[in-house]
């Protein structure tokens, strides 16, 4: 690609764009949600036409995309669709991706799920292997034997392929280069995703500084043009000149995106004890779901729930949280509660509605008498305001729902889940389609939030993450409960909890037993985690404390921004007071561990 420029809507997505991609690379596209990577994606494949610029696919070179939302008009089913482009004899390439994806290749067309579609577009691309693959959030809709599946026949492939994903342990096993658009510019690391983030921020830190030298020597010369008026008749226009150009290069450059400035605030607390399940079981027809599944969870936990797509992780939530009565055992729930549902469906979202309704319409979220105003944990707030602090800008508040890419639907489930006060978080599959950044502040919000967390995902960087127990969902009516994330889950089963495929693949032979580690004396498994987690969090508030100091150590902060002095001065008093208590418990622990 050379002198690549693409223009949306007046505003220039990019220009003067250069892009060379080799045979055999394996590259992650990475940028904030709306940068443009989709479309990048698009004008690679040949789906999208710049507006000048030139794009060359070498003789005997192919790309392929994968769509994500594919026309299937004309095929009766998802195979037919997904061999469409192969030659004679060749459908068994369709079955082993159909095998390997969960989809079944036989499904009616008109009868797919979105989910179904998307899986039949991935297995089409990688069934057709082309010289250049072209993956758009591959992992989107799948489970973790699926992602597993896919890491292993890209991990083998002498295909190139560029790869957008959100799922950080995907992007850390395939790439080996990364491509970082921001702001309009695309960069070039041969570092794969792992380097990502230090090379981010470097850049960052280089462009803060040479910022600051700029505005240095703006603020010099301008103080040279006012003071020179009265000690010279006749000034330098030459200098003149040369200060304008600095102030044209100062507002010529653009600013940063910030993050979504969102927040969590937990309702009153809830009891000590949130869910105690004893002995639960589930059936449909005779498909088991659940037997047996005991488990107690305590106000503050973080329980994932893991497992293939349809094994019943969803039907378990709804019966521990007493929405789905259980054929045998019972479930308790705590006092005081208070929950927020986040739905992977994003079916609290309707199509039809502008942004603008979609929160002023909501009744937990309605200021009475007030149209243009909507409730955020208590406080009213004029509706594009909050819009912008979860990165929306004016104009798309009258938008509809639909015209939003997934990770800004995401972003207004967001919004609308962190409006509302709740003591117990229920996030199935909040990750997808999410940027790098968010993910990250909604990780450091879960961890300051003094509630309880259930969660199913298929990240697994998320998940060890986040994550202080969980429980596997491993078929035939298995629910394990494991004190840890995803490493300590597959740690634990003493085998790196194989999929199903390489189950299949390998001949059977006697599971070693999982190596026993004596937990120190008198500690639960919880509370030895716990142990074992407060050092990195004490150290983190010690830092963040730190920095605090530091914003209030200016003396002229409380009279030029008293707002800011004020947040400030808020949020150390808690970060110190969360470090005295998070001392005190490691204290607490340590002793009961040494018996």
């Amino acid at each position: 690609m050379s002198g690549i420029a693409l223009t949306f809507g007046g505003n220039p997505v990019f220009s003067d764009l250069d892009l060379v991609v080799q045979p055999g690379d394996r590259v992650a596209l990475v940028g904030r949600n709306g940068s443009g990577k989709s479309t990048l994606m698009k004008v690679m494949a040949g789906l999208v036409e710049p507006d000048s610029g030139d794009i060359v696919v070498p003789p005997g070179k192919s790309v392929g995309y994968m769509e994500q939302d594919p026309t299937m008009a004309g095929f009766a089913t998802l195979g037919d669709y997904a061999a469409s482009g192969l030659a004679p004899g060749e459908d068994y390439l369709v079955e082993r991706a159909g095998e390997g994806l969960k989809f079944d290749p036989a499904r009616a067309v008109g009868t797919a799920s979105g989910g179904e579609r998307r899986r039949a577009a991935l297995a089409k691309l990688m069934a057709e292997a082309p010289d250049l693959m072209l993956l758009d959030e591959p992992t989107n809709h799948l489970d973790i034997e699926a992602i597993a599946w896919l890491e292993r026949e890209l991990g083998s492939t002498r295909a190139g392929y560029v790869l957008i994903s959100h799922d950080r342990a995907f992007l850390r096993a395939l790439t080996r280069a990364t491509l970082w658009i921001d702001r309009g510019a695309v960069r070039r690391q041969e570092k794969g995703f792992d380097a990502f983030e230090a090379w981010r921020d470097q850049i960052w830190d280089e462009e803060d500084t040479a910022r600051h030298k700029l505005d240095r020597k703006i603020k010099a010369e301008a103080r040279w043009a006012v003071e020179g008026i009265s000690a010279r008749r006749k000034r330098n226009q030459g200098r003149v000149r040369a200060l304008q150009q600095l102030r044209a290069e100062r507002a010529s450059q653009i600013r940063r995106q910030g993050s979504a400035a969102m927040a969590l605030e937990a309702a009153p607390k809830s009891g000590r004890k949130v869910i105690e399940a004893d002995g639960l079981a589930k059936a449909f027809g005779d498909k088991t779901i659940v037997r047996g599944l005991s488990i107690t969870v305590q106000r503050g936990d973080r329980v994932a729930f893991v497992g293939p797509n349809g094994v019943g992780k969803t039907t378990v939530l709804g019966m521990l949280l007493g929405q789905v009565a259980p054929d045998d055992g019972q479930v308790k729930l705590g006092t005081n509660l208070e929950v927020a549902v986040f739905d992977q469906t994003r079916a609290q979202l309707d199509p039809d509605q502008s942004l603008w309704d979609a929160l002023t319409g909501d009744p937990d979220m309605r200021v009475s008498g007030k149209a243009d105003q909507v409730m955020v944990r208590g406080v009213p707030k004029h509706v594009v305001g909050y819009l912008k602090e979860f990165l929306f800008d004016e104009r798309q508040a009258r938008a509809p729902v639909r015209s939003l890419s997934g990770g800004e639907k995401a972003r207004l489930l967001l919004a609308k889940l962190m409006a509302k006060p709740a003591n117990l978080l229920v996030l199935d599959e909040p990750t997808n389609d999410l940027d790098v950044e968010t993910l990250d502040l909604l990780q450091e919000l879960l961890d300051d939030f003094d509630g309880t967390v259930l969660l199913v995902s298929h990240d697994r960087d998320f998940l060890d993450r986040v994550a202080t127990t969980t429980v596997a969902m491993e078929g035939d009516g298995r629910a394990v409960v494991y004190a840890g994330g995803w490493s300590d889950y597959r740690a634990q089963r003493g085998d790196d909890a194989p999929t199903q495929e390489a189950d299949r693949a390998k001949p059977a032979k006697p599971k070693a037993k999982p190596p026993v580690q004596a937990p120190k004396a008198g500690l639960s498994f919880t509370e030895k985690h716990r142990l074992e987690a407060l050092p990195a969090e004490i150290e983190r508030l010690e830092a963040e404390i730190g920095k605090l100091e530091g914003l209030l150590a200016d003396p002229e902060l409380y009279t030029r921004e008293p707002v800011k002095f004020r947040k400030a001065t808020e949020a150390l008093v808690a970060r110190q007071d969360k470090l005295a208590a998070s001392e005190e418990e490691w204290l607490v622990l340590e002793e009961k561990a040494g018996g």
